[in-house]
């Protein structure tokens, strides 16, 4: 929520907390071609790895149901955790429904995800600390973010399972996902900016 109306999509919220930055902190350069460039990025990443990888994990999380449930009703008060355990069945439908869940839809998704780390890896090789150069930004902050359901990174803004309770096949897929160059970039990313680990 801001002073002026709720923002719900985040290429709006980072333009938002951009246009508030000191100048040192600004997500996005001020120049037209490189700003494009930059929302460019951030674009692609929020249409395939955003919804191909999060949909990945809800599927390998709805075969552990107790472990989904803890980790979804973090936070939530006592009758709401009650009220979607009972409802579970239900509260499982309308995701898939949501998301598009089908048989063998995680194969697919499973190829366009190491398609879009493979991309990234390949931006970062000519040895640029960033996605965009010298410095943090728009495209980094967003990459993190959503690649966050597949390395599962310590540092978070809840406590997420770590492979070691995770259920064998997406333990794999974490694990992978990790030792995969861009994998690797997002999890130095978490440590170097967000320090503070959720207890």
């Amino acid at each position: 929520m801001t002073p002026t109306g709720a923002i719900g999509d985040s290429a709006e919220i980072l333009a938002w907390v951009d246009r508030g930055a000191a100048p040192e902190q600004r997500l996005f350069p001020a120049e037209g071609g490189a700003r494009a460039e930059v929302e460019g990025l951030c674009r692609r990443l929020d249409e395939v790895l955003g919804p191909r990888g999060r949909r990945l994990m809800y599927v390998h999380m709805f075969t552990a149901r107790e472990l989904a449930q803890r980790v979804n009703n973090q936070g939530v008060p006592a009758w709401e955790d009650r009220a979607i355990r009972a409802g579970w069945p239900l509260a499982r439908r309308l995701v898939e429904r949501v998301l598009d869940i089908r048989p063998g839809i995680e194969t697919e998704d499973e190829a366009l995800v190491w398609r879009e780390l493979d991309w990234v890896a390949e931006l970062r090789a000519d040895g640029r600390p960033y996605l965009c150069g010298e410095r943090f930004g728009a495209a980094d902050l967003t990459f993190a973010a959503l690649s966050a359901p597949l390395v599962i990174p310590p540092q978070y803004g809840v406590a997420l399972p770590q492979p070691d309770v995770l259920p064998p096949a997406m333990a794999e897929l974490v694990a992978r996902a990790r030792a995969h160059p861009a994998g690797d970039y997002a999890l130095a990313l978490f440590a170097e900016h967000r320090r503070e680990p959720v207890p």
